[in-house]
């Protein structure tokens, strides 16, 4: 009964700490401005670099991939649940998919929120850091070739769960699950940008411009 409780209220935790809406409150606090209200309209870590620079952009990711590290590794305040089983693992998803939603429909930002890439990459990196290194390699690698964002994101979730399977061999069904379900899901955030890249209008990550 008490670890019950204890795992609700660690679950409610780890959606607000989701609902934290960083791309937001830094644009409307050093810059005045709602990044909701620019470029793609999104309140996450690209459309960030994209409308205030840099900078700006950079502390956004960072907030945003800390958030599903935290709520992952929230887990560890449990007495009883050792690490390395089954149950331990099923609450870092549980307790990371929370943050991914709260990213999602950030209940401090009227449910208007990013996508969720960072968000779910922190999480990754909680509960198995050699999967999300895979993951961002293969992003870095795509943004370096095309500049597309979206592309990067989409074919490093993509990869997400043939790595999990068959690179690193994992067998734990639900983690399985979650990699498929992690895949389909930013598939399905990113549908405007897929059609986009189909059209040939999708906008270009300029790395090398200069920002404050």
């Amino acid at each position: 009964m008490v670890l019950t409780l204890q795992v609700l209220g660690l679950s409610i935790l780890a959606y607000l700490l989701g609902s934290i809406p960083s791309a937001v409150w830094v644009g409307l606090r050093f810059y005045g401005k709602d990044v909701r209200d620019f470029g793609s309209g999104n309140a996450g870590a690209t459309n960030t670099f994209r409308v205030l620079g840099k900078k700006a952009g950079t502390i956004v990711l960072a907030m945003d991939m800390l958030k599903g590290f935290i709520a992952a590794s929230l887990v560890h305040v449990l007495k009883g649940v050792s690490p390395n089983t089954y149950q331990f693992v099923n609450l870092q998803l549980l307790f990371g998919l929370l943050a991914v939603i709260g990213h999602l429909f950030p209940v401090f930002a009227q449910f208007k929120g990013g996508k969720g890439i960072a968000t779910l990459f922190g999480m990754i990196i909680a509960i198995h850091y050699p999967s999300g290194l895979f993951c961002l390699g293969l992003f870095l690698i795509i943004l370096f070739l095309t500049r597309y964002v979206s592309l990067g994101s989409i074919l490093a979730a993509i990869a997400f769960p043939v790595g999990v399977v068959y690179v690193f061999n994992q067998k734990e069904p639900l983690f399985i699950a979650f990699a498929i379900t992690a895949a389909l899901l930013v598939i399905f955030t990113h549908q405007k940008n897929i059609k986009k890249l189909v059209k040939g209008t999708e906008n270009k990550a300029n790395l090398f411009r200069r920002n404050s």
